[in-house]
């Protein structure tokens, strides 16, 4: 029996790899992935937050429970208690659209009103600190306002209407991803491209496919996300008359792309669409969030050095991450895109061996958003590494996180 507490995630998949005497390809092969990927799972270069992966590797090993392979490490988002808002978001994605606003309570506003309030609510998830609780409880009801509303428009406003419905099956998607219901969070993004398409709008399509893309590498179908990615560029490619929140999606869906290619093991692809998203972001000329895809020069930067950490490159991925300036708080970047940048930061220092580097950037997600540094895997995995031998002018410090993201025994 291995040490719960004396091994990663990565380190225990490659024990269990070895016990049985398997080569990396033969194994990476059987879960349809690269001896690439799994090189850089075992190193810890790159983390697995499917829990389907997790599962299909466990049996893979003969392993009676997922458990033997995750350890304290796991994602509490992927096991712990699930979070109070998921029954009523459950219930009202559930529901057919018809009857929302009927079964659940939801009267129907303006287009207009309905646009202020899902604007509002992304807001709120996109500045504020504590944020999931107050956007959980407001999730169902105004799906069910959102649908009421769209029964009773026609002309402009429906078409208003129409995309304050795919925006906020959008922070469905995103909300549900972060508090680990992948399913119910692509079953949210499914029906956003969904209504999306039926408009003909190509921007509005592009964000929906993004979106899409999100989820669908998030939960390790990475081919299949590069696959969407790469059709709906061709489909929606924008002419010089493009408006700058198509272009936002469109280079947008090239980011998307970009991970899902360096993840599926196809490293000149992922910096080739790279190159294409900075084309997009010059043309655009500054940062946005159209459709809250967080697209600009500041974003791109941001994904050179995410595709040099996952190449297994860090010294090239923390030279990159010296030109990058992160936005202050409130600013057009969502607080999660930045938290989620820092994090990428700190494991690339953690990689590098520096602890120092490390604590500071967990210092600084910290303080950035003490809620949302709960939700990351890698956080909990260079937490528990830096608390087996933490220096003593790190301890206290080190001591509070530790508590703080729920990983002390």
């Amino acid at each position: 029996m291995i040490n719960p507490q004396g091994m990663t995630t990565g380190e225990r998949i490659r024990y269990y790899r070895q016990k049985t005497g398997r080569t990396q390809a033969a194994v990476a092969g059987l879960v349809c992935r690269s001896d690439d990927w799994l090189s850089k799972v075992e190193r810890n270069v790159i983390s697995i937050d499917s829990l389907d992966m997790l599962t299909r590797l466990a049996r893979e090993f003969g392993l009676d429970n997922v458990g033997e392979l995750v350890g304290p490490s796991l994602d509490l988002s992927l096991v712990g208690p699930e979070h109070p808002s998921v029954p009523g978001i459950r219930r009202a994605l559930n529901c057919p659209p018809s009857l929302l606003g009927i079964g659940l309570p939801g009267d129907a506003l303006t287009a207009q009103q309905l646009d202020e309030r899902v604007v509002e609510a992304w807001g709120i998830y996109e500045n504020q600190t504590e944020r999931y609780a107050p956007v959980g409880e407001m999730l169902p009801g105004l799906l069910a306002e959102a649908y009421a509303t769209l029964r009773q428009t026609s002309g402009e406003d429906e078409l208003t209407a129409t995309r304050a419905l795919v925006s906020l099956l959008h922070l469905h998607q995103v909300f549900l991803r972060r508090v680990g219901e992948r399913k119910l969070s692509l079953r949210a993004a499914d029906r956003a491209m969904q209504i999306a398409d039926e408009t003909g709008d190509m921007a509005l399509i592009a964000a929906a496919a993004w979106n899409v893309c999100g989820i669908l590498t998030s939960s390790g179908e990475v081919s299949d996300s590069l696959d969407l990615a790469r059709a709906t560029i061709a489909h929606c490619r924008p002419d010089d008359n493009a408006t700058p929140e198509h272009l936002s999606a469109y280079g947008a869906l090239h980011l998307g792309a970009a991970i899902a290619a360096v993840r599926d093991s196809k490293a000149p692809a992922a910096w080739d669409l790279l190159r294409g998203a900075d084309a997009v972001a010059q043309r655009l000329g500054t940062d946005r969030n159209d459709f809250h895809t967080s697209f600009g020069v500041t974003n791109v930067a941001m994904h050179g050095v995410h595709l040099a950490a996952e190449e297994g490159d860090i010294s090239e991925a923390l030279r990159l991450a010296d030109d990058v300036e992160v936005p202050a708080p409130g600013g057009v970047l969502p607080l999660e895109r930045t938290t989620r940048y820092l994090v990428e930061v700190m494991h690339a220092n953690r990689l590098n061996g520096d602890q120092y580097a490390t604590l500071h950037m967990l210092r600084q997600i910290m303080e950035a958003s003490p809620e949302e540094i709960k939700y990351f895997p890698l956080v909990r995995e260079a937490v528990q590494t830096l608390m087996k031998r933490p220096r003593p002018q790190m301890r206290t410090e080190l001591h509070k996180i530790a508590e703080h993201v729920g990983v002390l025994a």
